[in-house]
């Protein structure tokens, strides 16, 4: 049964109608062909209507669709159905938050790396919502260094509301494992490629979030922390989590203005919860396409690049010498 947000009930009524008009067909010998082409026709315009006026929350609760693929479905769809999973940091047990294999992109082998959120309430509890613990990231490191070993490029997909913030998560060093990754993946010899393709939030996404070329889905976020929790502290409130999500500058849109990603790649109409196969076949020829100009690049270079890409950005504010002596 599909879900739908608030502001796609005009979808929702399009598509209930052509249900119904199909349920009439198998019933009788009406002939329905015409109205049926009409009314696809309607929600595919429906659709595009919608979804081209998207304000930033909208686009919020479009990366939180339940019926949004997630990070294995995308492996499935660009590793032909080769991935083969591997497990466990060497330290202390498997993430089940953070999975990660080789697989095959037409031939060329890969390795995947991605947080993994649940389809239902029971996978959900069991991978944590999608927040790894420190073990998650160590495994995520041990996996990029395994395919540095064999000199294979990498593919990381981002999906998180945020690291696990518990106490145990702090007790094992959660902030030095997210930040030994950063320090380790702008050193990696090989191509990295990073796509946001849900939520991505804060340091948990950050994790992961290293490489020569970083992507984002058409309606997904990347941002420092949530639009609730944003207006949480602002406003002691979640009710300008609206304001907080435009003011954040959030958006793929927002990001590549602010030349912070190197690009988004279009979901289908309606979304990539509106046909998650579609957008698999999107991914993955940008993932191709990517990669067929980095493996040309040095290694050395790649490094060299990299690293420069991240130190170039932000603006710094230098205050001249009268300013601060009159601050002092």
């Amino acid at each position: 049964m599909q879900t739908f947000l608030e502001f796609e009930k005009p979808i929702q009524s399009v598509i209930e109608q052509i249900e119904k008009l199909k349920e009439v067909a198998t019933q009788g010998a009406v002939d329905v062909e015409p109205t049926l082409r009409d009314l696809e026709k309607k929600l595919t315009e429906t659709r595009k209507t919608i979804y081209a006026g998207l304000t930033p929350w909208e686009r919020v609760q479009v990366s939180r669709h339940p019926d949004r693929p997630y990070t294995l479905k995308y492996i499935d769809v660009l590793s032909d159905k080769s991935f083969i999973e591997l497990h466990g940091d060497r330290t202390v047990k498997d993430d089940k938050a953070m999975v990660g294999g080789f697989g095959q992109i037409d031939g060329r082998t890969v390795m995947f790396i991605g947080q993994q959120k649940g389809i239902n309430t029971k996978m959900r509890q069991y991978r944590n919502f999608g927040m790894p613990n420190p073990e998650g990231y160590r495994k995520a490191l041990r996996l990029m260094k395994l395919a540095e070993k064999f000199n294979k490029p990498i593919v990381t997909l981002i999906d998180t509301p945020g690291a696990f913030p518990g106490l145990e998560a702090e007790e094992r060093g959660q902030g030095e494992a997210i930040a030994r990754n950063l320090y380790e993946m702008m050193k990696l010899e090989v191509p990295v490629i990073c796509i946001i393709i849900g939520e991505g939030a804060s340091g948990g996404a950050l994790g992961i979030g290293i490489g020569d070329k970083v992507l984002m889905l058409e309606n997904t976020w990347y941002s420092v922390i949530s639009p609730e929790s944003c207006s949480s502290i602002l406003w002691r409130s979640w009710d300008y989590k609206e304001q907080a999500a435009k003011a954040l500058k959030l958006t793929a849109q927002d990001m590549l203005a602010n030349k912070l990603i190197d690009g988004i790649i279009q979901e289908p109409v309606g979304g990539a919860h509106a046909d998650p196969d579609g957008a698999g076949k999107l991914v993955k020829a940008e993932v191709i396409k990517h990669l067929d100009k980095l493996a040309k690049v040095d290694p050395a270079k790649l490094v060299e690049r990299r690293i420069k890409k991240f130190c170039d950005m932000g603006v710094v504010l230098k205050a001249k010498p009268e300013a601060r002596k009159r601050r002092s």
